[in-house]
């Protein structure tokens, strides 16, 4: 079974308040990105590629960009180990995995691989478990990954994982992605935030659509991060002077993204990033 993992965008992101047990709940809208990479419309490769295949002994394969971690603590090993303690049933598998997606980016590759095994499983295992229980595993691995369990657009609350689906529908839109070489931990993203309760929810600003997004529609993080990282800001602003109607960090980033109309103004735009790592992706 071969599976296309595609990430995510976050569209506006809120620091709402510091909980008690050290994290933040937050406000951000996910919208699944790369669905249609590799396909005659958007042929540009992006979507990171994850084949579960039987085997004799259960073992694990990784190519394409390097994930810098030991196997027991890269999330594609922990999606395996979670479901295999719910289901010890499964079989065994050779899970190959052939990174495309950036990490460090905001973009939620590694989530996205990880539940992408959960759900890959889960249909090899002849569907024990529904998506809300897949979810449940999910949120063991990380605060998005229950989003990939479901894969649509979600208002998402807490610290990310209480979702609700939204009717978002941005087909017809284009998105360049760009990342810088640098990486945001999650630490030093947080470091510079101070929670406070948006004056208006994402929820009334999304529903203004793309062209009144600009300006209403923040990530509170760039405030914090661009200063001490002004490429980020940078490119933001070369997005947004080149055309994109609407141009954001995505998440903790460290990419900047912006929303183009056509698809050969987002090409023309992402071939003028050639020194960052630089995407198209339709919507």
């Amino acid at each position: 079974m071969i599976k296309f993992v595609n990430a995510k965008l976050n569209l506006g992101l809120n620091i709402v308040r510091k909980r008690e047990d050290g994290y933040h709940d937050l406000e951000t809208v996910f919208y699944p990105i790369g669905k249609y990479n590799g396909t005659p419309e958007n042929p540009e490769e992006f979507c990171d590629i994850l084949e579960i295949t039987p085997a004799e002994h259960t073992e694990f394969k990784f190519m394409g960009r390097e994930v810098d971690c030991p196997l027991e603590k890269n999330l594609v090993y922990k999606a395996w180990k979670i479901f295999k303690d719910e289901y010890p049933e499964l079989g065994e598998y050779q899970i190959a995995l052939e990174k495309h997606i950036p990490d460090g980016a905001g973009l939620g590759g590694g989530s996205a691989d990880a539940s992408g095994v959960l759900v890959m499983l889960n249909a090899l295992s002849g569907e024990p478990f529904s998506k809300e229980q897949l979810a449940e595993m999910a949120l063991r691995l990380g605060a998005d990954c229950p989003f990939f369990i479901y894969n649509e657009p979600c208002y998402a609350e807490g610290v990310g994982e209480r979702l609700v689906p939204i009717e978002l529908d941005l087909s017809g839109w284009w998105c360049v992605l760009v990342k810088p070489d640098e990486s945001i931990s999650t630490k030093e993203a947080f470091a510079g935030v101070t929670p406070c309760p948006p004056l208006l929810s994402l929820r009334d600003i999304v529903r203004l659509g793309v062209a009144e997004w600009q300006g209403k529609m923040v990530n509170e993080f760039e405030g914090s991060l661009f200063p001490g990282h002004s490429m980020l800001g940078n490119i933001k602003e070369r997005l947004l002077e080149s055309g994109a109607v609407y141009a954001a960090m995505s998440g903790s980033g460290s990419t900047v993204y912006g929303l183009f109309r056509d698809r050969e103004e987002a090409v023309r735009v992402a071939e003028g990033f050639k020194e960052h790592y630089a995407a198209v992706c339709k919507m």
